[in-house]
């Protein structure tokens, strides 16, 4: 992956939507915010999105359909705990809504991952820190 790409990822402020208001906020390598530790226990998590396929914009249109199909594909697995509303927003500005989602596996985030052209998310256990999963490119394993 190019390292600008890499650094932008790596930059992004991961935002969580909290109940009462407000949000919190996800950092790579660092522990679970503690808002979020109560929601997760103990459980896997991850922080996923279908916008901008491959890290290209792509139509406002397109990208809520594949929004709405990964929420509905997230929703339909029985590992799924809960969905919440997120958003990625980078330093120069960019925002791409995300769900933040308890109980799925890294498997399960990384088919869906592929599934819908991402070259990476966030994930984790419990409180533990978040880790940036890199997908592989096609030809690479």
């Amino acid at each position: 992956m190019d390292e600008s790409l890499l650094a932008a990822y790596r930059a992004t402020e991961y935002r969580v939507r909290l109940p009462c208001g407000g949000r919190t906020n996800i950092q790579i390598d660092h522990p679970l915010p503690d808002p979020l530790v109560d929601w997760v226990g103990d459980h896997r998590w991850g922080f996923i999105t279908a916008w901008n396929p491959h890290s290209q914009p792509r139509a406002r249109a397109a990208n809520r359909r594949a929004q709405r199909q990964l929420l509905g594909a997230l929703r339909a697995q029985p590992e799924m705990i809960a969905v919440h509303a997120a958003i990625g927003v980078g330093g120069d500005g960019w925002k791409e809504p995300s769900l933040f989602v308890i109980g799925p596996a890294p498997d399960l985030l990384d088919r869906l991952a592929q599934r819908f052209g991402q070259n990476a998310y966030v994930h984790g256990h419990g409180p533990a820190a978040a880790q940036l999963r890199l997908m592989p490119h096609p030809g690479e394993r």
